[in-house]
């Protein structure tokens, strides 16, 4: 009898029926499972007896690798969420099912006796379809599971889905660095947003506002490295010893971001391999990414190098003005405004030297900026630079 079980996933209420069956009977010791949704790369072998679930994910390479956790590691991500938000609650499941987020909202509803109310993702994320969704959950405690992107699109859309949103109990945010400002707007709104960090290879979300959950435990090596232990932790790659090996050692996963601690707090600074090596300067993208969001008239932005023969990499970004205009070029007050907010609090190096205007920052997977496609955009005559 096989040890996996693939399960496509294409955001229909159908197929997360189908799965959170699946997954439940993994819990209780049946064959492991891995939702795949469109394009993902199916399983080259079956996992040891000890696995439950099976995640998909190209990681920041690309390269498509198998993350194997147990039902151990699951359950225990699943009970520390329940006690750091003050108990079992009803759960939404907003997001798509193949990605590990989405995943521990079943289990989170499993173990909580109630399996979750889902919201038809076929025809993309709707905020009013969130609305009509929340209403099906009833009376008690309630919480879900958000990307940025959703976070955003329920506060632009105001109405019944801000009113669902507030609502619930907690609301958690992430699968990419949720910009400060898109935080305290959301709270200043009423909203009871937690935001979160973690991979598949740590079940899911693990660090919670910047503090681990129970259970888990953090460190940085001498470069700054973030590496994360504990009872959540996956067994490793499917297949792929070399790749295990590499990442997983002495009960830690080697993560491939940045961080440091600032008043007690976790304070993630964004992936080693994005570091902008300009002038012989080392500049963070997520630090300039922040500065640049927390400015008035700008609502998200994508930082990235760029090749130059003089410097080595251009500090370079993409950013989203306010209003309704798409086509409306960077106005180049607001681009030296946002420069000399990049240089009074990172510094020099860290000022963009290419700013251009885009409708909305690219995207991949469950929600993260799409740095390959923000570069193509920087690297092409366009009209719109400040």
């Amino acid at each position: 009898m096989s040890r996996l079980r693939v399960l496509p996933v294409d955001g229909s209420p159908a197929a997360t029926r189908a799965l959170v069956a699946a997954v439940g009977a993994a819990l209780d010791g049946g064959p492991a499972v891995l939702p795949l949704g469109p394009g993902d790369p199916a399983a080259t072998a079956e996992p040891g007896p000890a696995a439950a679930l099976v995640i998909a994910t190209s990681g920041s390479t690309g390269d498509a690798k198998h993350v194997v956790l147990s039902a151990a590691a699951l359950r225990a991500s699943a009970l520390a969420t329940a006690a750091r938000l003050g108990g079992s609650a009803r759960w939404l499941l907003a997001l798509p099912a193949q990605h590990v987020a989405g995943v521990q909202v079943v289990v989170r509803s499993l173990l909580a006796g109630a399996p979750p109310v889902v919201q038809d993702l076929r025809a993309g994320f709707r905020p009013e379809d969130f609305a009509a969704a929340t209403r099906k959950l009833g009376t008690g405690r309630c919480c879900t599971s958000l990307v940025p992107t959703q976070l955003a699109r329920i506060l632009d859309a105001g109405g019944a889905a801000l009113d669902a949103l507030r609502g619930y109990d907690a609301v958690l945010v992430g699968g990419a660095a949720l910009a400060a400002a898109l935080r305290e707007r959301a709270r200043d709104a009423g909203v009871a947003v937690v935001t979160t960090y973690g991979m598949s290879e740590t079940a899911g979300g693990c660090v919670y506002d910047g503090s681990p959950l129970d259970g888990v435990r953090v460190a940085l090596d001498a470069g700054g490295r973030i590496r994360l232990g504990g009872a959540t932790l996956a067994d490793g790659y499917l297949d792929a010893p070399a790749l295990t090996a590499a990442a997983f050692a002495d009960g830690w996963f080697r993560t491939s971001d940045l961080g440091r601690w600032h008043e007690g707090h976790l304070e993630v600074l964004g992936r080693a391999d994005d570091v902008i090596v300009t002038g012989g300067e080392n500049v963070a993208p997520a630090a300039v990414e922040r500065v640049l969001a927390a400015q008035a008239g700008i609502t998200a932005a994508c930082v990235v190098g760029i090749p130059d023969p003089e410097w080595g990499r251009l500090v370079a970004a993409v950013v989203v003005p306010e209003g309704d205009d798409p086509a409306r070029p960077l106005d180049p007050a607001l681009a030296e405004r946002l420069r000399a907010a990049v240089r009074a609090e990172l510094g020099r190096a860290a000022v963009p030297r290419l700013l251009r205007a885009v409708p909305a920052i690219p995207l991949r997977g469950i929600g993260k900026p799409d740095r390959t496609a923000a570069a193509q955009i920087l690297t092409r005559p366009h009209h719109r630079d400040g």
